[in-house]
């Protein structure tokens, strides 16, 4: 029971007497439905709010850019985060997918939703990312969009809306890439390949440079040059080109896979057999597959999110072909972040199937609104 008098938003004292009138209306035609004639209007009736909570704050891509990056508060948030998500302290939901087909209106084009809350932090997040647009190279547009929005977790109130043009998205895939590395490879991993040379491949770089000093090697169809030089100059570690994919793998501790996933980039006869991590980024819908199943049989499999993985990453091409079972997955990446699964134990096959969870997501809306905020 509120009292009808209360105090109301400034900005709307001109309809007030509208809205107390429509109000006590509707009081008089509740109290004669339900037959309680003693109770008044302005007691059994809450006038209409029409602003209850500031508006969010708007973060262009531009000052996102600017104060965002692989850095050890990003990859720290991440790492926290997956611990957080292995003990059950992360509510997750399955992303959703939209599928834009090609008409002559539309597309083509996917939009993943996610999002999710780490128990004990002020916020959550919900992120729109919108990829493989790919005739907006025609627009010149890139191909991938989308937004963060960042909520208050007391009043559920959005704080703000982070236009990252996916920025963000690739800064915490390189921020889980940096804690793969971190848990899943040895000090002496030192020679990491990067199959696919676009924007998340530059983050993988930055991330595996976080962990400890690399000797990059790159292969792409397109642009692996350019990537080289970029890395080499910006890290200054060396960055060199191989001639095949093969190549890169037959002399890479850890290998990097970032590309669209439409068909495998690797094979198992080419894997060093003093041991490799696989760190795979490029499977997010069932139509995607970077690594063989021989390979994922042969490895030791750990998943970002197994219930993830089984439905949209490389795990599931396993589980179709009966070449792996539930009870294959050896751990998330949280339980090995947390020490209750083992990383790397000798020259084994280990691959990391990272696909993207919303724990990542509200860990990086979380850095962001605290940096952010305060500009």
């Amino acid at each position: 029971v509120v009292d009808a008098a209360e105090a109301r938003p400034e900005g709307v004292v001109h309809h007030q007497p509208l809205i107390d009138n429509l109000a006590a209306q509707l009081g008089r035609a509740l109290v004669r439905r339900i037959g309680r004639s003693s109770v008044s209007s302005a007691q059994f009736v809450r006038p209409l709010a029409l602003s209850a909570f500031p508006p969010p704050r708007l973060f262009d891509y531009k000052t996102i850019t600017a104060n965002l990056k692989i850095d050890k508060d990003t990859i720290d948030a991440v790492e926290a985060a997956f611990g957080a998500l292995a003990k059950g302290h992360v509510d997750v939901p399955m992303p959703m997918h939209i599928g834009i087909e090609e008409t002559s209106v539309a597309g083509p084009g996917d939009c993943h939703i996610k999002g999710g809350y780490v128990s004990g932090t002020p916020t959550f997040t919900v992120k729109l990312a919108c990829v493989s647009f790919y005739n907006n190279k025609n627009l010149n547009l890139p191909p991938g969009s989308g937004i963060f929005i960042v909520v208050n977790a007391v009043t559920g109130a959005p704080l703000g809306i982070f236009s990252e043009n996916r920025f963000m998205t690739d800064l915490r895939t390189g921020a889980a890439g940096a804690v793969a590395m971190k848990h899943c490879t040895t000090a002496t991993q030192d020679v990491v390949g990067f199959i696919g040379c676009g924007a998340i491949a530059r983050n993988m770089a930055r991330a595996a440079a976080a962990v400890r000093p690399i000797k990059g090697v790159a292969y792409a169809i397109d642009g692996a040059e350019q990537f080289a030089k970029d890395m080499e100059a910006e890290l200054g570690m060396p960055f060199t080109v191989a001639p095949s994919a093969e190549a890169l793998c037959r002399q890479s501790d850890v290998i990097f896979t970032q590309t669209p996933g439409g068909s495998t980039v690797l094979e198992k006869s080419w894997l060093n057999p003093k041991g490799v991590t696989i760190i795979a980024s490029g499977s997010d819908q069932p139509t995607k597959q970077e690594i063989p199943i021989d390979v994922l049989k042969a490895s030791k499999y750990i998943a970002d999110l197994v219930k993830q993985t089984s439905k949209v990453g490389e795990l599931r091409s396993a589980l179709k072909a009966g070449a792996m079972k539930l009870e294959d997955v050896h751990a998330e990446l949280g339980e090995v972040v947390n020490g209750t699964k083992s990383g790397r134990e000798g020259n084994e096959i280990i691959v990391v199937d990272l696909t993207g969870t919303g724990a990542q997501d509200a860990a990086i809306g979380q850095v962001a609104w605290d940096k952010l905020s305060k500009l």
